[in-house]
């Protein structure tokens, strides 16, 4: 009885806001992914390319213009198969957000080390996309994505020197 009501009066935990911001992003990342998945469903069996017309055309895009021509004939080579695949892809990625959105809100071990294995695995891809062409979103995502893998580290070895075990999983 005296223990519960001590738990009654002691003051919250303080949440780590960096893991609330890193949450935050993940969980916005797999609502983008969840949008782009539903929009890969809505193009089955439709003609993607008359559709990109369409709305080229709506946005008043130049029908002449290299830009959308490219999009035009690229748009040419999806077929239901492949926006399938492209939605489940896109499905699976934003569950893997989700799962480490969740997880990082709720400051849960496991979610850091799976956010740490999943934001490492794309790092050298991106540095390779930065090096293959600089653009500001390819430099912003490389940014962010390195300072969460950072920190990340940071906390999980911090963790590990605390409680002395060891740092994998």
């Amino acid at each position: 009885m005296n223990e519960s009501k001590s738990r009654l009066f002691q003051r919250p935990r303080r949440r780590n806001a960096w893991l609330i911001l890193i949450a935050a992003f993940k969980l916005t990342q797999a609502l983008l992914f969840i949008a782009i998945g539903v929009g890969a469903l809505r193009l089955l069996h439709k003609d993607v390319g008359d559709e990109l017309a369409r709305l080229a055309d709506h946005l008043r895009f130049n029908p002449e213009s290299k830009f959308v021509n490219f999009i035009l004939d690229k748009a040419a080579l999806l077929d239901d198969h492949l926006l399938r695949r492209i939605g489940a892809a896109f499905f699976i990625y934003s569950g893997l957000d989700l799962a480490e959105g969740i997880g990082l809100y709720f400051e849960k071990v496991w979610a850091e080390y799976l956010t740490l294995v999943i934001t490492g695995s794309f790092l050298p891809w991106e540095i390779l996309e930065v090096f293959r062409r600089v653009t500001i979103t390819r430099v912003s995502l490389l940014t962010v994505n390195s300072l969460v893998f950072l920190y990340l580290l940071k906390l999980v070895t911090e963790r590990a020197k605390r409680n002395k075990l060891p740092i994998t999983p």
